[in-house]
């Protein structure tokens, strides 16, 4: 209970209309604006882009180049409040390198601080990929010793996405094995093309999942099946995935190659709308309260609804509902 004692009001935090931040292999680059790179040498991708905003579909722009191992684009308009994580590696695949870990916990932490932010959307730059795992050619090149810290701070890393206070979506369009599904099951809600292929395959490399595999899919999808999975290293399409639960959505792939992360953009659309310090006490008191026997999460339910009784929000949405209007949710 003393971990509840630090969920006071959210207070509003600034943000520019639009900003994209992208992370390239040495530094963090800010380009804010009207939402693309104001120099970008992929000009086809670029025009691509303003057609798509200049047009009001927000699509997954695909990148052809391995510049930026990761972009966050935070989106504007009616769809203020929801940003997308893109992995962005095409010639490994989206592999997870030291590189990326360190690249996707910075991220993962300006998100985190950001009140503003109410939905958080993980997917692919790659077509046909959504992470292929650890980066098995750099991966050989370490030293024994070097292993441990590596899957360490891999396993930190997916606690920090799981730990994020407010709603996450894995849009999964293409392959996600070993860490990527990791990655993806540290997420609240996964969604996935019929094509997709998802599996924990590290027993075929004689080691097991080390970022929260063995802990994570038992919890989706129930021990035996779990057990299953891993112990045969055996790979499953969308439509699988989605009867045994492992993914929330299964939808069949579009011409674009995108169709899992628009159902995500979908999604988060429904959420955005609501009360922002309920949805991430309501989180909070899901992911504590699953945890523990039932009298206990019932006392955890109790004390987030605590967090929500005295908020400017809770009385806007009486008086929206009393006035019949839309409420005007600030997070305060």
């Amino acid at each position: 209970m003393a971990a509840l004692a630090g969920c006071g009001h959210l207070s509003r935090t600034f943000r520019p209309a639009l900003c994209l931040f992208r992370y390239g292999a040495s530094k963090l680059q800010l380009h804010a604006g009207i939402g693309y790179p104001a120099i970008c040498a992929n000009e086809p991708l670029l025009r691509r882009t303003r057609a798509l905003w200049g047009s009001g579909v927000v699509g997954r722009h695909f990148s052809s180049d391995g510049g930026d191992d990761l972009s966050v684009r935070y989106l504007e308009g009616e769809d203020s409040g929801i940003v997308v994580l893109g992995i962005n590696r095409p010639k490994a695949k989206n592999a997870i390198s030291k590189n990326l870990v360190k690249m996707m916990a910075e991220a993962v932490d300006a998100v985190k601080v950001n009140k503003s932010v109410r939905t958080v959307i993980l997917c692919s730059l790659v077509p046909g990929i959504f992470c292929a795992g650890a980066d098995l050619k750099e991966r050989a090149k370490m030293h024994p010793s070097e292993v441990g810290p590596f899957v360490s701070k891999a396993r930190a890393l997916m606690n920090e996405l799981g730990n994020l206070p407010m709603p996450t979506i894995a849009a999964i369009d293409g392959a996600a094995l070993g860490g990527g599904l990791e990655m993806a099951l540290a997420c609240d809600i996964r969604t996935a093309a019929f094509t997709a292929k998802m599996g924990l395959v590290e027993t075929k490399l004689a080691i097991i999942p080390g970022a929260g595999g063995t802990q994570r899919l038992p919890r989706t999808i129930g021990v035996a099946s779990a057990k299953e999975l891993i112990f045969s290293g055996r790979t499953v399409d969308g439509t699988e995935a989605k009867s045994l639960g492992l993914v929330s959505h299964a939808v069949e792939q579009n011409e674009a190659g995108d169709a899992a992360f628009r159902k995500a953009l979908a999604l988060a659309r429904e959420f955005i709308p609501q009360g922002p310090i309920a949805m991430r006490m309501a989180k909070l008191a899901i992911n504590r309260g699953i945890e523990v026997d039932l009298a206990t999460g019932l006392a955890i339910e109790e004390a987030c609804y605590a967090q929500v009784i005295p908020t400017k929000d809770r009385i806007e949405g009486l008086t929206a509902f009393k006035e019949k209007r839309p409420p005007r949710y600030k997070g305060e």
